[in-house]
């Protein structure tokens, strides 16, 4: 497998991957208005989030054009307070979700990032925050999207009881459903009229929408690096070996160990050259058997 990072502006470096030459992307832009990491007009830092939104839809555009009609786009964003109006959230996430759709993504689900170690916060008058936000994106209605890759054990097992399956959370409706699969889950009827989702004969389901992730800090990287098993299942999901996997926003390279490690091509882009040089040896520290990593000036 081969890693390839271009170094400079994501905006200028894209122009040279090829036109639908990429099957999966995994990013986590730079945050509006968190830190200044020395570039000038570097994104992050635009006056507004109206500026930073527009962007972002240009950079998406771009990505767009590299992504395969049955790609995927796997977005991270987290969010922030307004500097203009005190305790007032900005919705970043959603903002930019919602430009990406008006420009002709398909915004398929939003799946939230759950930390359990968050950031610690000083404020008293709210809950402290510990989600942020995975949105998946795709080009068309139809795209490669492997749910099998990344199924998650069920929390009850083949045979147990109604009574177990309801103290796992399981819920019941006044349906009758036969028997049968609906989205990877058997259907069964128990009783007058009552129905739950039972789970299925191999103990596993499909993987849900909120994900437990711890953060891992990682010595001399970025303030903020995604952890590798949040990157994973975007990768198995939404790729298979061989593919390229692409990471616009390239940081320490968590997305290159982790395409590389499952047999994916990777390309990064990354404006600063001492992080491009980190993804180098963390990537070939992690894959070096597997594949070999090219750093492009």
């Amino acid at each position: 497998m081969k890693s390839k990072i271009l170094v400079g502006d994501t905006r200028t470096r894209m122009s040279e991957i090829v036109d639908g030459s990429i099957q999966c992307v995994v990013t986590s832009p730079p945050y509006w208005g968190l830190r200044d990491y020395g570039y000038d007009g570097q994104i992050g830092l635009e006056q507004s989030p109206d500026e930073y939104v527009a962007e972002m839809v240009g950079v998406f555009k771009e990505v767009w054009r590299v992504l395969r009609d049955d790609g995927v786009l796997w977005l991270n964003l987290g969010d922030t307070y307004s500097k203009e109006k005190l305790k007032n959230l900005v919705g970043i996430p959603w903002r930019v979700a919602f430009a990406l759709q008006d420009n002709g993504w398909y915004l398929r689900q939003d799946i939230i990032w759950a930390k359990p170690n968050p950031m610690p916060e000083a404020a008293t008058d709210r809950c402290s925050k510990n989600h942020e936000y995975m949105f998946m994106l795709t080009k068309s209605p139809k795209y490669y999207f492997n749910n099998k890759a990344i199924e998650e054990p069920a929390k009850t097992q083949p045979g147990a009881t109604w009574a177990e399956r309801k103290a796992a959370g399981a819920t019941a409706g006044n349906v009758i459903v036969g028997d049968g699969v609906r989205n990877g889950t058997q259907r069964v009827v128990h009783g007058k009229g009552v129905t739950s989702n039972l789970t299925r004969q191999d103990g596993m389901r499909n993987k849900r929408s909120v994900w437990t992730i711890t953060t891992q800090p990682f010595k001399g990287a970025h303030f903020a690096v995604m952890p590798e098993a949040l990157v994973e299942p975007c990768v198995l999901a939404s790729s298979q070996p061989g593919d390229t996997v692409f990471d616009p926003f390239s940081g320490s390279g968590t997305v290159g160990v982790v395409a590389n490690r499952h047999n994916r091509n990777y390309i990064g882009c990354e404006l600063n050259i001492e992080y491009a040089k980190m993804s180098y040896e963390r990537i070939h520290a992690a894959n070096g058997l597997y594949g070999e990593v090219e750093i492009y000036e």
